[in-house]
């Protein structure tokens, strides 16, 4: 009927490999390609992944690994190459990654207004247990307010001065329909953000949803699901 929703099913994957978690969205992605004419679904992928820095084929990339791989191992972080666009990234526990596989051409969207609602859907989940968040130019992704404190600042009575990074987005198009997605630090190990820089972007912070609301921060089953939620409402241009 015209006028109604594009229908999404949301499908949780728990925890999952990296590699693992890219074969499942590239068979959910030719089922979308193949059944475009029968108004298959469009699928938001919810999945924690264990420890991995992710790299991709732009040049340059691979430098912005920062740890050998004895330091890595050490860590118990792995390394995988991917092929979605951006740079390096930093997947692990306490991180909500949300995988959508939606077809751009039923939505209506281009590239970079399926970009920002993505990053608007970062912003009202963040919003909702009140943080502020913002985009910046130049920096797709999505970032804390500056002078939103972390709880060390908050203990210390200092204000932040700098923005950080709370969530990253790095995707691709094939077919004008997605792959990779969007990933939002709950409570991850924030030093392990140390061991690359992270989407290429040196001298910027990455930040948490714990570092800003300390023992106030919630679970993050509880941020998957507004999350996915959002992105739904968001890419429904709600």
């Amino acid at each position: 009927m015209e006028g109604t929703a594009p229908e999404f099913v949301v499908e949780q994957l728990g925890r999952m490999a990296y590699a693992d978690a890219l074969e499942v969205q590239r068979a959910r992605h030719a089922a979308l390609v193949e059944g475009r004419a029968a108004g298959v679904p469009h699928q938001v992928l919810v999945v924690e992944h264990p420890a991995v820095i992710t790299v991709t084929r732009r040049v340059g990339a691979a430098g912005h690994v920062l740890a050998d791989e004895a330091r890595l191992a050490a860590a118990g972080i792995s390394l995988c190459q991917t092929d979605r666009g951006g740079d390096v990234t930093y997947h692990g526990p306490g991180q909500v990654v949300i995988y959508p596989i939606v077809d751009l051409q039923r939505l209506h969207l281009g590239i970079h207004a399926y970009i920002r609602a993505l990053e608007e859907a970062a912003i009202r989940t963040c919003a909702a247990w009140g943080i502020g968040c913002h985009r910046e130019g130049g920096a797709t992704g999505v970032w804390v307010d500056s002078g939103a404190p972390s709880a060390g600042d908050l203990q210390e009575g200092a204000v932040a001065s700098t923005s950080r990074k709370i969530a990253a987005i790095g995707v691709r198009v094939s077919r004008s329909a997605t792959l990779h997605g969007m990933a939002l630090n709950v409570h991850p190990e924030l030093s392990h953000f140390d061991m690359i820089v992270p989407c290429g972007l040196h001298g910027r912070r990455v930040t948490s949803m714990r570092e800003v609301l300390g023992a106030a921060c919630p679970p993050s089953e509880d941020v998957a699901l507004r999350l996915a939620a959002e992105v739904i409402s968001a890419l429904n241009g709600r």
